[in-house]
């Protein structure tokens, strides 16, 4: 089971780091409903995550790894194909990158989250989490790796838990220092939302191409050992 770990740390990492799902959280902290829409949203992105890596496990299944425990073709061809797709959209990003960071501007629908319904923030969770360009091929990836280790289907589930649980630390943190400090955290949250909505374009570039450039890596050990 250590070596899925450290095959899914990484990219559970790469998913931990996603600017705009944190800066959703802090402003569904500065909603009215701040403590219920905040657990509301985490609760979302958790079953986001899981929920797609169990569906990955069950495509998987046993019959991703060979009787040498080669990983079969198919998780090389599908790792090989999310990492090109990373690598475009990576340069796609940073092309299109704001030139000043003081130009950065956050996404229109972002205005309108003071207005949702707990049902609104649980779907728009569940779309950052397993709809997002970067957060869904990562999560495809790892639940790919561990499903093709031949591990028992327990600790198959135990390494997912483990993958869901460090790629929601980024969002959990706001969370925790806002349900420990309460007003007190609106500064340092405030902060942490200008920072991030100022350099999501050029973080996410970067993070779209170096694990595009460790999916490739990977999808081409798989094809050609």
């Amino acid at each position: 089971m250590g070596k899925v770990l450290g095959d899914v740390l990484g990219l559970a990492a790469g998913v931990a780091v996603s600017p705009l799902p944190i800066v959703a959280i802090i402003i569904v902290l500065a909603t009215p409903r701040a403590r219920l829409n905040g657990l509301v949203f985490a609760t979302g992105w958790v079953v986001g995550l899981s929920g797609l890596g169990v569906v990955m496990l069950l495509i998987g299944g046993h019959e991703s790894a060979d009787s040498h425990g080669k990983p079969a073709d198919w998780v090389g061809a599908l790792k090989l194909a999310l990492g090109l797709a990373l690598v475009v959209f990576a340069a796609r990003l940073w092309r299109h990158r704001p030139v000043e960071a003081t130009q950065a501007q956050l996404p229109r629908w972002m205005a309108a989250i003071d207005h949702f319904t707990p049902v609104k923030i649980f779907l728009l969770a569940l779309l950052l989490s397993a709809g997002n360009l970067k957060n869904a091929p990562l999560t495809i990836a790892a639940a790919a790796s561990i499903s093709s280790s031949g591990l028992p289907v327990a600790e198959q589930i135990a390494a997912l838990a483990i993958f869901v649980v460090i790629a929601s630390l980024g969002l959990l943190t706001p969370l925790a220092v806002f349900l420990v400090l309460g007003e007190r955290a609106k500064n340092m949250l405030g902060n942490w939302k200008e920072w991030a909505a100022r350099h999501n374009m050029a973080i996410m570039a970067v993070l779209f191409f170096v694990f595009g450039l460790k999916l490739l890596g990977d999808g081409i050990d798989v094809l050609v050992s």
